[in-house]
């Protein structure tokens, strides 16, 4: 096992030894050259979701070459050139003016990628009631110091990862989805991850979230697989028991699954999906009894929202619906009608699928647990990779989590982690949270961050 503590906002966690060197770091923002004039070089900046500032530093990418192992024809990524550093020397809305060294030959239409060094941000934070503006106090983010655990890297680009005891054995495995229908449990012995089931669905299906947790009361979690079938666009749960070494499909059910809530307090809910249009329906908790798995009462309206971004959030002895909404900030419900909005930071998904004429979008993962008392979110924002949003997987380049609290009515995001790679999903374990990071080449370094 490795235990790895951080000082600074930007985790590196020992990709070298697995990763080709070409592969662009998260710490980076990627903008496209608009106009040169010399050595002053103007970048467009309104795709970027974090601000721009004079004093940092930017590279041109000028050229790239794909890095193929020769012996297996096995894809290992790009490796990326680059001008020399240059610094931005001036900021305006919607672009910044860099200076390089010398003058080069660099033209319009050319990537680059801006360099915010690692320290404390200002965030702008807004406090709503009925879609009114209150206000906006700057808080500042802390850098993060959280323990951190990474496990050796996955052959696979991993959509969603639990850990959970799903075996009745000694201790607890790890189930991970991938973007292949594929789903695969294993066991860590000796700093490794030991591959002892595997699962692959029919054609046309592929995996939208894992989450794991006993419902049964029998001692041991159960596992619950929300899928997509392309061929007749149906939403769904599967359900499986992992006995022998073997993963057994129990039973399924017409509704979209996910776990919310950590440790304890970790329950299974169900939504109807498609009531209108392409919106997902009212939550329910998931129940089990007489040997049938059922969707309960209903808990609360979704207002359209899938489950993955959304999570129950515990403020003033009280369970809070919270959400990420279209425009990307995090949406806290009070009990007195009120509501609290984050930065817009969040609604940037890569899970997506069609459905009909239309494109469902999944927003990255919303976890939710009370940390001595406090309350604390945890929650995705991914960056696309040329700025360019996809309507399937792969058009991501990195991603972060950021840690946010809810105090005398400011949501606030306190501290960031870094990624090197994206998230399509996070979970809960007993000691953190679970991300996996597909990082180059389609591999996934899965890291779990301590609460």
């Amino acid at each position: 096992m490795l235990y790895h503590y951080y000082m600074k906002i930007t985790v590196k966690l020992l990709l070298a030894a697995f990763l080709t060197a070409g592969f662009i770091p998260g710490a980076l923002a990627q903008v496209t050259v608009v106009k040169t004039d010399g050595q002053k070089i103007y970048l467009d900046t309104t795709e970027l979701n974090r601000n721009v500032s004079v004093g940092d530093t930017f590279k041109i990418i000028t050229g790239q070459e794909k890095l193929t192992n020769p012996k297996t024809g096995k894809d290992l990524g790009f490796l990326y050139h680059y001008s020399p550093e240059g610094k931005i020397i001036e900021v305006q809305p919607m672009y910044a003016v860099g200076q390089l060294p010398q003058k080069g030959d660099y033209a319009v239409g050319q990537e680059a990628v801006i360099n915010t060094p690692a320290q404390t941000a200002t965030v702008s934070l807004q406090t709503t009631t009925s879609g009114e503006t209150a206000g906006t106090e700057p808080q500042k983010a802390l850098v993060s110091n959280r323990k951190i655990k990474t496990y050796p890297v996955i052959a696979r680009e991993v959509i969603s990862a639990v850990k959970a005891d799903l075996n009745a054995l000694p201790g607890q495995e790890i189930a991970v989805a991938d973007t292949k229908g594929n789903l695969v449990l294993y066991t860590e012995e000796n700093n490794a991850l030991r591959q002892i089931a595997e699962y692959k669905l029919s054609g046309g299906k592929q995996f939208l979230s894992l989450s794991a947790a006993d419902v049964t009361g029998q001692g041991k979690a159960q596992l619950f697989a929300a899928v997509y079938s392309s061929k007749d666009s149906r939403i769904s749960t599967l359900i499986f028991d992992v006995t022998d070494n073997e993963f057994k499909e129990i039973n399924s059910i017409p509704y979209f699954a996910k776990e919310l809530g950590c440790g304890n307090d970790k329950k299974i809910y169900v939504q109807k999906p498609f009531t209108s249009g392409v919106k997902a329906g009212d939550i329910r908790e998931l129940s089990y009894k007489n040997g049938r798995f059922s969707a309960g009462k209903k808990v609360t309206s979704s207002r359209g929202n899938w489950l993955t971004g959304l999570n129950y959030f515990p403020v003033e002895n009280n369970n809070n619906f919270i959400y990420t909404t279209s425009n990307g900030r995090l949406r806290l419900r009070l009990d007195n009608g009120k509501y609290v909005d984050s930065p817009a930071l969040f609604a940037t998904a890569p899970n997506r699928v069609k459905y009909k004429q239309e494109i469902i979008s999944f927003y990255p993962s919303v976890q939710a647990y009370d940390s001595n008392g406090r309350a604390v979110l945890a929650a995705v924002q991914n960056e696309a990779e040329f700025g360019i949003l996809s309507e399937s997987f792969g058009s991501y380049k990195s991603g972060k989590i950021h840690f946010l609290t809810y105090e005398n009515g400011v949501l606030d995001v306190r501290e960031t982690v870094d990624l090197n790679g994206f998230l399509y999903d996070t979970n809960c374990t007993d000691l953190g949270i679970l991300a996996p990071q597909v990082v180059s080449g389609g591999q996934t370094v899965l890291t779990e961050i301590y609460r």
